[in-house]
């Protein structure tokens, strides 16, 4: 083979691989962005993907602890049970998935690809084992990894969701975590009703997003009233 059919062969996956840094590169700079104009305009802090929740001084990431219905308690039980899934996950299967831990209220959803079946289910029971866990949400895809692009495109999306969960004024967008895996948009936290449905509503309308998935702790207003700080 010459060296002119070697550069021939290569080229596809060097355009691909191209594609998918610009796709990235391009991603980050947009959620840059919109992280910057809400900044702007004082709301930087509803967006946990733009800035590290700070308590006491010390960095802990997430949306803050004063506007976050969890008790701060629970938050930090959270964030353990996501540390611990995790190490679960990289004991049980090693490092040939992807698999992305999210906990809300000590409930688990899992996003993210695995190569079989099997790998599904022994994550998912390594997981349940982990300490104060009380339900296991397993959405993960048999298949190969979602690609650069694909996670940059998910990212964006999340980004826009949280801009516009901040932009509805009859909302507290802190009251959501979200998750985007493969366009699919998952929604957690402790909502009314109503508040849940305007959520949804909105989200439905943003451009990219094929579906979303509602995994809401659904709360009574007089709940909620007694939740807010008085």
């Amino acid at each position: 083979m010459s060296h002119r059919d070697l550069i021939l062969n290569r080229t596809p996956m060097n355009t691909k691989k191209l594609a998918d840094r610009t796709a990235q590169r391009t991603a980050h700079r947009t959620a840059r962005s919109l992280c910057g104009l809400l900044a702007g305009a004082g709301l930087l802090a509803a967006l946990s993907g733009c800035a590290p929740l700070l308590v006491g001084g010390a960095a802990l990431g997430g949306a803050l602890v004063a506007t976050d219905r969890r008790t701060s308690g629970t938050q930090l039980e959270d964030q353990g049970i996501e540390l611990k899934a995790q190490n679960r996950i990289s004991d049980a299967v090693g490092d040939k998935s992807r698999v992305r831990v999210t906990s809300y209220d000590r409930q688990v959803l899992l996003t993210g690809e695995v190569f079989s079946e099997a790998d599904k289910a022994t994550i998912e029971a390594a997981v349940a084992k982990v300490e104060n866990v009380r339900n296991v949400v397993n959405d993960l895809v048999v298949g190969w990894p979602a690609s650069a692009a694909d996670r940059s495109r998910d990212l964006l999306l999340t980004t826009k969701v949280k801009a516009t969960l901040v932009d509805a004024k009859d909302l507290t967008a802190n009251a959501f975590t979200v998750v985007t895996e493969r366009e699919t948009v998952y929604l957690m936290g402790k909502v009314t009703e109503a508040e849940a449905t305007r959520a949804i509503d909105l989200i439905r309308t943003i451009s990219g997003v094929k579906k979303v998935v509602r995994l809401l702790d659904i709360i009574t207003p007089e709940q909620l009233a007694d939740r807010k700080p008085r």
